[in-house]
């Protein structure tokens, strides 16, 4: 598939932010962040805004992004619909607990249990996003158990490296709980993306040029001419193609970037002391955004969409 650039900050963008949006709500409401306005305004501020651009962007990669909310409507059968509807119910209550946090300074109780309906909110529409690409069964590449399960991870993953910056950031004390959390989910992250890529490595292949032709009856089956004389649609959005030893380079480098240096990084933190927490605490955010950032490329790029059995490909 096309790795669009759209697409890519959409679903790293979005996924940290409502991972953001539920540390804030889960830390908040059982009393482990107090309800300081300053904490307030640039934890929701960071996460309203990765969540909005990331939602604007993914508009960026539509044919007619002015017809966009059409698609709200199909929410019975389209996993973009229902993400969309989330999304939109999500800012209900998340806006609500960031009102009580920054208007009223209060963050448990009522208004604690309002904002832990946000994070659950937050949560439902990252699985939706998931979904847009895990029930895809012409790309057999994402039509697994491991895709939902990664997107998830990498959001709250994500989410905790962010709210362990701004706690370590605003001087904050408390911060053992946060930088544990932050490990553990980087290193489950870690193992589930590793997964992943064995299981497309050693996966057969679901679709051949012969099954897809029907004329497997006969032997092998070679394409001798083009089906066009020129790039289509279809090939510039699903014919994109990796070579592998760029694929495996890139790999090591989502890896190292993305899990290894961070969970290095903070877990240097326990290690060094406080002092040395933020440049850190920075350092492993930096890299980590620069790692999933190059492990989401290749989510997309690697992916093999079944039409391409009819423009040379021989399995998928």
């Amino acid at each position: 598939m096309h790795p669009a650039k759209s697409v890519i900050y959409f679903t790293t963008a979005s996924g940290a932010g409502y991972g953001l949006m539920i540390w804030l709500a889960v830390m908040g409401s059982f009393g482990f962040i107090p309800a300081g306005r300053t904490f307030g305004i640039v934890g929701f501020g960071l996460a309203f805004f990765l969540i909005i651009s990331g939602l604007l962007s993914s508009t960026g990669h539509l044919g007619r992004p002015e017809r966009a909310w059409r698609a709200l409507s199909q929410w019975r059968s389209s996993w973009l619909s229902r993400e969309g509807v989330a999304a939109i119910l999500t800012f209900g209550p998340t806006g609500l607990y960031a009102l009580g946090w920054v208007g009223l300074g209060q963050n448990t109780g009522m208004v604690g249990l309002i904002g832990l309906v946000g994070a659950l909110m937050s949560l439902i529409t990252i699985y939706f996003t998931s979904m847009i690409y895990a029930s895809l069964k012409t790309i057999p590449a994402w039509s697994n158990r491991w895709t939902s399960l990664g997107y998830l991870l990498m959001a709250l993953m994500s989410g905790a490296v962010l709210i362990l910056v701004l706690q370590i950031a605003m001087g904050m004390e408390n911060t053992a709980l946060t930088l544990k959390a932050s490990v553990a989910l980087i290193a489950l992250a870690g193992v589930v993306k590793l997964t992943y890529w064995r299981s497309l490595r050693k996966s057969e292949p679901r679709s051949t040029a012969e099954s897809a032709t029907g004329l497997g009856q006969f032997g092998k089956v070679h394409m001798i001419e083009s089906p066009h004389g020129e790039d289509n649609y279809l090939l510039k959005e699903m014919g994109f193609q990796i070579a592998r030893k760029h694929a495996r380079k890139l790999k090591r480098i989502a890896l190292v970037l993305g899990f290894i240096i961070p969970l290095a990084l903070l877990a240097m933190i326990s290690a060094m002391g406080s002092s040395y927490a933020p440049i850190l605490s920075v350092g492993a955010l930096v890299s980590g955004v620069i790692g999933l950032v190059t492990e989401r490329w290749l989510f997309f790029a690697e992916a093999k969409h079944v039409v391409t059995l009819y423009y040379g490909h021989s399995e998928v």
